[in-house]
């Protein structure tokens, strides 16, 4: 197969169980459906109503969470991203529970297949406007995530992290 549509279809369908007839059918009201509840929330300036809407698309979001404006959580995996309680999130935040090289099959079949994996943001982590977060990373609790930071590893708990790629500065007193 080298149709690079078909064959991450076929990888979002097997991934989530959904064979038959009707199981692409399925697939894109499901991802429809996420993404009209992912565009209410992003907009919101609510945010008790961003994380109500967001919990419905399958994030797990504990207590006393704070989201601004233009958070983007995971559209395809929503279900992978776990937001423990008292997280904030800064404007334009983006967390991503998977990644792949959807058009280049040289690159997917290669070194750089698709990576599906949990993202865990544990209890008081502030993520500043811009954090990027990538699949498969846990953000300790108490930590800070600088604006514009891009994680692509794990961070302990009571850690600021700053730059791209995001590196621990400094351990917080506690």
């Amino acid at each position: 197969m080298d149709d690079p549509i078909k064959v991450n279809e076929k990888e979002l369908m097997e991934y989530y169980g959904l064979e038959g007839s009707f199981g692409n059918l399925k697939m894109k009201m499901k991802f429809l459906k996420s993404w009209i509840f992912h565009t209410i929330a992003y907009s919101s300036p609510h945010s008790g109503f961003t994380a109500k809407v967001q919990r419905s698309r399958g994030v797990s979001i504990g207590k006393n969470c704070h989201f601004s404006p233009y958070v983007l959580l995971d559209l395809v995996y929503p279900q992978l991203v776990k937001i423990e309680d008292n997280v904030t999130f800064g404007s334009n935040v983006m967390v991503y529970a998977h990644n792949n090289p959807a058009a280049n099959l040289f690159l997917k079949n290669g070194e750089f297949p698709r990576k599906v994996a949990e993202v865990n943001i544990k209890s008081g982590a502030v993520l500043f406007p811009g954090a990027i977060v990538t699949a498969g990373v846990t953000i300790g609790e108490n930590s800070i995530i600088s604006v514009g930071s891009v994680v692509t590893q794990d961070v302990p708990d009571y850690c600021v992290v700053v730059g791209n790629p995001g590196r621990v500065i400094k351990k917080i007193n506690h």
